[in-house]
């Protein structure tokens, strides 16, 4: 299966052109940059539009205007993860998404405790401590996901939030992919990440 990976577009997203052809586009959240419901809209319309088969989003701490919303009307082959999971060609997703009102109280970390054990691919926003997330000398990702990490055995781990690490890392058998398309100071647009498991 191949996965076109996208994460922190920033209401970015029509200025992407030409998309690898992949099996699935996943875009791990911050599709917007205020937070609003017309930008929201607009990247839902951009992205039931692409060719994919199949397509997963997540919302990332800069999505606010979708916290505790439900979603529906999505074409059939898109699917918002929210703390849910979805097979696809025998491959289980499963999403957790970032909003501050969870990140603010211990929800977050119960979220993150949660992720079923039989998951192939991992979505979140944030990374694990350590993982592609570090930025001005602090690493920036989630402890509870590094914790978890050992308890599953997971193809890939598809994440963004940290701007200046996007790439690929494969470490003890799994992809890790930051797919920040945004660079650290919003001045251009990175590629997307190809991921073939």
């Amino acid at each position: 299966m191949k996965i076109l990976h996208l994460s922190d577009t920033h209401g970015a997203h029509r200025r992407l052109h030409g998309l690898p052809e992949a099996d699935v586009v996943v875009h791990s959240g911050d599709f917007t940059m205020t937070g609003s419901e017309a930008e929201a809209l607009d990247f839902l319309n951009w992205f039931c539009d692409l060719p994919q088969k199949q397509k997963i989003f997540i919302c990332g701490n800069h999505d606010a205007c979708l916290y505790g919303a439900n979603i529906d009307g999505l074409d059939q082959n898109v699917h918002y993860l929210c703390n849910t999971g979805i097979e696809i060609d025998g491959v289980k997703f499963y999403g957790v998404p970032m909003f501050m009102e969870d990140c603010v109280s211990d929800s977050q970390a119960k979220f993150y405790t949660g992720i079923p054990s039989d998951t192939d691919v991992l979505v979140t926003h944030s990374p694990a401590y350590g993982i592609l997330d570090f930025d001005d000398n602090i690493n920036y990702g989630a402890e509870e996901l590094l914790a978890k990490l050992p308890s599953l055995n997971l193809k890939a781990h598809l994440f963004g939030h940290i701007h200046t690490q996007h790439g690929v890392l494969r470490k003890n058998g799994t992809i890790f992919s930051n797919g920040a398309i945004m660079n650290g100071d919003y001045s251009l647009l990175q590629s997307p990440n190809i991921i073939d498991i």
